[in-house]
């Protein structure tokens, strides 16, 4: 069993006790054990502290396909979303802008199950229900 495999089974019991095992195999304890030795005496005055996280920045941004910046995708997709919740909206029987605020937008994504669009694209959603008398 490798180091990779070993450090593996001791994480994500959430729990840290002083010989370091995790709820792994008897090697695995032994593996962190060694491997916490040289800490040992920071891991007992942290004993009270919650544990520490890695400070990771919310999530990893996905890449997009090349070719276009990354602004242009999002203003595409949402354009897409304010066209699925105005066909929506019209479906519903809202054929005027002023009937479309933003709770009865954000009512009808819920509805259709997409996530509550921004003040944004609420405004797009309720430009692209344009009445025309």
């Amino acid at each position: 069993m490798g180091v990779a495999a070993i450090t593996t089974l001791g994480m994500g019991t959430g729990k840290r006790t002083e010989t370091g095992t995790g709820g792994g195999t008897a090697k695995a304890a032994s593996g962190s054990a060694r491997r916490g030795a040289g800490t040992a005496g920071r891991a007992r005055t942290r004993e009270g502290l919650p544990e520490r996280r890695s400070e990771l920045p919310g999530p990893a941004k996905r890449p997009l396909p090349a070719g276009l910046p990354r602004e242009w995708y999002e203003s595409h997709n949402r354009r897409l979303k304010a066209m699925r919740l105005a066909v929506a909206l019209l479906d519903t029987g809202v054929y005027h802008p002023a009937n479309a605020s933003n709770r009865r937008i954000r009512t009808t994504a819920e509805r259709i199950g997409i996530r509550p669009p921004s003040d944004t694209t609420c405004r797009m959603v309720r430009s692209l229900i344009h009445y025309d008398d």
